[in-house]
């Protein structure tokens, strides 16, 4: 591991200078330069992005105890670092090893108050620090961040704070964005010249930041506010009410130094370089379980996608023990390292009590033979008071995950109960992989764990909707993917053009091509990946599960070819010595040439699907084919509208 920090402590109040009150710092490459003034009623600060003022003027303050801000504060001290370091995350996702290099600047007030200022190559990132100790509540944190123009914005549109965040992104110019339109994060800025995704990490014992619009160059930060009362729905055993809100987002009670999330701007002059953006990650709390070694990344055979529709079979298909043992068979005959027990295996409201329909401990023992472990479903509110006694008896019963669902708040409080159940599983040995929830915001890099989430607008939404498009897939990870993993669930074998498609919630299909829902497998990162559609689907078409199954959920090298959003991405990723080629399109044909550069030297050997001659019209069509290939080849390829573009390229051996 390479590591080198400098820092630079300048005690000003005792240096007999007078307190300066503008401050810069840049990035290692010079490039992002972060201006901070602390002369007005809030600090402010701009980013300008290789001398092209791109932010100015942006407001950040934090107010604690209805009085404490920084609007009378002064600077007493300045620390300056410099980090040029490389981490090794547990459980690799993009790459096996990130480089961590950046310049801090940190600024001490005299209120007990610091902020805190990274500058990476990739992008911008602050955080508030207090000294203060004892009980104490955060009313209010300013977050108001202005652009030089009216830019594009890719805007994920909510209705409330009691959300899944599942949101397709609407691209809306900033002044047309008033102060009734909030938004959950992530979201991306678009001025022509750049592309700045906005996001938050560090998220613990805090609400999670929204924004909203002014109507002018500027969105705003918001906060919910905690939550006093609550109760679910009339006639739902999962949805909430929320009956009272507090007037401050968040109390304390502390005897150490509290540190807030970090609000991230991960900066791209191309839209490629944020697929491979890691500042999430590097700006999360550090690994905090003892022994991970057992955390086991995948994928899962995933039951409620496909309504449990199997078919060839002696049994009555549904939720019962046979069912499950065939789900077991497939995930068996293909190397899945999991299935998933979704909404059913217990009788709702006691997430220990199993309906009479299932055998746990006879599906868990069948698995084992198998080599497949088990995954189970809950909802979230079912077991929050007995957490540790639950959580305990599921690791008794031999399983290895549970999947926690509608959650649909960020609060104070509810940020904490990820925590607490990410703690308490970890203690149990068990993956969590949280539906209903929030984005990524630091949680999976202290508890790995936390191997996924949703948070996303994913494939399910096919089951009812019809606003699950190629180009949607081809925006999710230039934005919600640099948050981090996305649970969007792929895998349809049942696959249509868009003039095609109907809604059908227990025979769902994809509006793309069968190739393009084989490469998502490739481009869409999650450490613990689903195949959605039904095991006899994907026994009916061994060729398309046979390569899917292949697919790694980790990797240890990305690079990106092309890439452009909404409109196409090609991609390889490497996992040992083997690497994995893929392209998705949008709903128009297009044409890419590729170049194998990335190879090490050497002939390969490249399994590869393609769209079918036909899958303009008939979106399962697709080809499989063989080509010998080597770093200096070149490849040409058609993606039909909606389509995509995959291989395995694996070293030949040599001959003795």
């Amino acid at each position: 591991m390479h590591n080198k920090v400098l820092s630079v402590l300048f005690l000003l109040a005792f240096s007999g200078l007078t307190v300066a009150k503008e401050y810069s710092v840049t990035s290692p490459d010079k490039k992002i330069l972060v201006n901070i003034d602390t002369s007005g009623k809030h600090l402010r600060y701009s980013v300008s992005i290789e001398k092209n003022l791109v932010i100015e003027n942006a407001q950040a303050d934090i107010s604690l105890s209805h009085a404490e801000s920084l609007s009378t504060a002064s600077v007493v001290s300045v620390d300056k670092k410099y980090v040029d370091s490389t981490i090794t995350p547990y459980i690799k996702q993009k790459t096996a090893t990130i480089t961590e290099h950046y310049h801090q600047l940190t600024l001490h007030f005299d209120n007990g108050t610091s902020v805190e200022f990274r500058v990476f190559d990739e992008g911008v990132a602050y955080r508030f620090i207090t000294n203060k100790h004892g009980k104490f509540t955060v009313d209010n944190e300013v977050v108001k961040v202005n652009f030089v123009d009216d830019h594009l914005v890719q805007y994920p549109l909510e209705k409330s704070f009691y959300s899944h965040n599942e949101r397709t992104y609407q691209p809306l110019k900033l002044k047309k964005i008033n102060n009734k339109q909030m938004a959950s994060l992530p979201l991306l800025v678009d001025t022509q010249e750049y592309k700045l995704v906005f996001t938050e990490s560090g998220l613990r014992n805090y609400p999670g930041l929204w924004v909203r619009g002014t109507s002018q160059t500027a969105l705003e930060g918001i906060h919910p506010k905690r939550v006093l009362s609550s109760a679910l729905k009339p006639g739902s055993d999962r949805n909430e009410v929320i009956n009272k809100r507090a007037n401050d987002i968040a109390t304390m009670n502390t005897d150490s130094p509290t540190t807030f999330p970090w609000r991230i701007f991960a900066i791209s002059k191309n839209d490629a370089e944020l697929l491979t953006n890691q500042l999430s990650y590097l700006l999360a709390d550090e690994l905090e379980i003892d022994d991970p070694s057992w955390i086991k990344p995948g994928k899962v055979a995933w039951d409620w996608w496909n309504a449990n529709n199997v078919y060839g079979v002696d049994f009555k298909a549904g939720i019962n023990t046979d069912t499950y043992k065939y789900y077991i068979d497939f995930a068996s005959k293909y190397g899945i390292e999991y299935i998933i027990l979704d909404e059913g295996w217990y009788e709702l409201g006691d997430a220990l009590k199993i309906v009479d329909t299932i055998d746990l401990q006879e599906i868990i023992k069948y698995g084992r033979e198998k080599g497949v472990d088990v995954i189970l479903w809950v909802i979230w509110e079912t077991i929050e008071e007995d957490l540790d006694h639950i959580l305990a008896t599921y690791q008794q019963w031999g399983a290895k995950g549970i999947k926690v669902d509608f959650m649909q708040r960020d609060d104070q409080h509810m940020v904490n109960y990820y925590w607490r159940v990410a703690e308490v599983a970890a203690k149990h040995q068990l993956l969590v992989n949280f539906h209903g929830s929030y984005k990524p915001a630091g949680l999976r890099r202290a508890y790995p764990n936390v191997i996924t989430r949703e948070g996303v607008r994913g494939l399910e939404h096919n089951k009812w909707a019809e606003y699950i498009t190629a180009e949607h897939n081809l925006t999710l990870p230039f934005i919600r993917m640099v948050a981090g993993p996305m649970d969007y669930t792929p895998g349809a074998m049942v696959n249509t053009q868009p003039e095609n498609f109907h809604v059908s919630f227990n025979r769902p299909m994809s509006k793309t091509t069968r190739v393009h829902q084989m490469a998502l497998y490739v481009v869409f990162e999650s450490p613990l990946q689903m195949l959605a559609d039904s095991p006899s689907n994907y026994l009916k078409e061994h060729e398309s599960t046979a390569f899917i199954s292949q697919v790694p959920t980790v990797w240890d090298e990305t690079v990106i070819l092309s890439a452009k959003i909404a409109d196409h991405i090609v991609m390889a990723r490497r996992s040992g010595e083997e690497w994995f080629l893929a392209a998705l399109g949008n709903s128009k044909a297009a044409n890419h040439t590729i170049d194998l550069d990335f190879l090490s030297e050497g002939e390969y050997q490249m399994e590869f699907f393609q769209d079918g001659v036909n899958a303009d019209k008939y979106a399962s069509d697709y080809k499989k084919k063989y080509q010998s290939v080597n770093q200096h080849s070149s490849l040409s390829i058609h993606l039909a509208p909606s389509g995509g573009w995959v291989a395995r390229i694996s070293k030949k051996q040599s001959k003795h």
